[in-house]
């Protein structure tokens, strides 16, 4: 990536958006200018009436509402600020962290062929029809599976399927994600009041909530929630459920209560290989790779300057017509073997979706021109309509990148994220972070966004992010569901 293309990337957010996301960042430290407005007031009467008796002087003052006016913006100043703090309601990403797996569990495309011909289920077809489903995923030649397949190279045996090998999983992701994003926010175990997991595929009794309890130590009256069955889109899921969980733990006076929230995201795919030989079930074989992402959240004030985001929308959508519905759908084949069946028109039906997410998320996030012209396309298009007009003008797409400066597309393959950035006219920096994570990391389900915030927090040159710049995560997954989350950068 050439360094020098940073300057070559235009801006797309206007002044008036650009002075939005910076009172957001100034906010965070309202706490503190709240305590400092008190010790200024303080002062202001403790310096005027040290030679007048303070205190009768002070309940005089009061009560005729004679203080002085240096006294009284103060005292407009804390009420405004207090009044402010009680409506926003922030939530604050304080940390996060993405699973990197050790080097014995990175695979290329010719050793997941090799696991498969070790297996001994699949015929010539099937293993071809993989083959060249790899060459084109563009995913890279170091992606993880678990030690449940890596086993098998080494052994050139079946791979032993097992609950516990799942367990084991499981463990090694969960507990590092975890680990290492407490201490990057600073927080210990004990802090955390909701602890939200969620995990498509696999969900075992105890629960991977009970089991990461276990493991740190968690509070009793810790509140822990496991979502199943969601799919790649049900991290912005778990994080609006963390949000409104951690609204229940607002206080009445400003800037005091609150409370903090774990939010784990990731698929364990130790027992979800696909044994048969039919193409649409064979297609999750090449694509799913291992992951896992936490973050840790909070509302309470304190925590504001130290944060890295701030959470400003997380809107949810999902199609319930029986063409979305069956577009991701686990079954069994004839043969009884058990997979994960992806239809053909998934990238239609994903981009149906999100239209209906963006018709929620654009109102609150589009500056007022370009909602606009989106308005005005669609009475020109209505009355073409009823003039029996034989074209009909095309609704105006908005620009988002007039809105947002950085993308995290669910890296659900090439396909979606090429529709994606044809559809909403993106740059290639923009689709950047997802290509990269779909080629370094693979589809680790609904972690992927995660990655792909990481990829831009860290390592993007071309586009790098900075105070003030907003972020959308884009997730798509069975039901079907399209799920979207706003990020600020704090």
């Amino acid at each position: 990536m050439n360094d020098n293309v940073e300057s070559e990337i235009p801006v797309g957010k206007g002044r008036k958006m650009g002075l939005m996301s910076w009172i957001h960042v100034i906010s965070v430290h309202s706490p503190q200018y709240f305590v400092a407005g008190i010790f200024v007031l303080f002062a202001h009467v403790l310096v005027q009436d040290l030679t007048f008796g303070m205190f009768d002087k002070l309940i005089t003052e009061l009560y005729v509402f004679s203080v002085s006016t240096p006294a009284i913006i103060t005292i407009i100043f804390l009420l405004v600020l207090g009044g402010v703090a009680r409506i926003s309601n922030p939530v604050y990403l304080m940390a996060f962290d993405t699973f990197k797996a050790p080097s014995s569990w990175k695979v290329s495309h010719e050793d997941l062929i090799n696991i498969m011909k070790n297996n001994k289920c699949f015929d010539k077809e099937s293993l071809s029809f993989q083959e060249r489903l790899l060459a084109k995923s563009a995913t890279g030649q170091a992606t993880a599976w678990p030690p449940v397949f890596t086993e098998s190279l080494k052994t050139g045996k079946p791979c032993n399927f097992t609950y516990e090998k799942s367990r084991e999983e499981a463990r090694a992701v969960l507990f590092d994600v975890v680990e290492n994003a407490l201490n990057k926010a600073g927080v210990k175990p004990k802090d955390i009041d909701f602890l939200v997991i969620n995990c498509s595929l696999f969900s075992p009794t105890p629960s991977l909530c009970a089991m990461v309890a276990n493991r740190f130590g968690f509070r009793s009256d810790c509140l822990t929630y496991n979502l199943s069955g969601m799919g790649c889109s049900a991290s912005p899921i778990s994080i609006k459920l963390a949000q409104d969980l951690l609204k229940s733990r607002e206080s009445a006076i400003p800037f005091s209560g609150g409370a903090r929230a774990l939010v784990v995201s990731t698929e364990i795919i130790s027992n979800e290989l696909y044994l048969g030989n039919v193409r649409k079930y064979l297609v999750s074989n090449t694509l799913f790779r291992s992951g896992g992402a936490a973050i840790v959240l909070s509302n309470k004030w304190s925590d504001g300057s130290r944060a890295w985001y701030k959470l400003l929308h997380a809107v949810r959508v999902q199609s319930n017509v029986d063409e979305a519905y069956e577009c991701v759908y686990e079954d069994e084949d004839e043969n009884k073997c058990k997979g994960v069946a992806l239809s053909k028109d998934i990238v239609k039906v994903a981009g149906k979706t999100m239209e209906k997410n963006f018709r929620t998320l654009g109102p609150l996030i589009l500056p007022y021109a370009e909602q606009a012209k989106v308005g005005l396309s669609m009475a020109s298009r209505a009355y073409a309509k009823y003039s029996g007009a034989e074209k009909l003008p095309k609704v105006y797409i908005p620009d988002f990148t007039k809105a947002v400066d950085h993308f995290c597309i669910h890296a659900g393959g090439r396909a979606v994220i090429d529709g994606i950035e044809k559809n909403l006219n993106l740059s290639p920096h923009h689709t950047e972070a997802s290509k990269s994570t779909l080629y370094n990391y693979g589809n680790t389900s609904s972690s992927s966004i995660w990655y792909e915030l990481e990829h831009i927090h860290y390592h993007q040159k071309s586009n790098p992010i900075h105070r003030g710049d907003r972020v959308l995560q884009i997730a798509f997954g069975s039901g079907f569901k399209c799920n979207t989350c706003v990020w600020l950068k704090l």
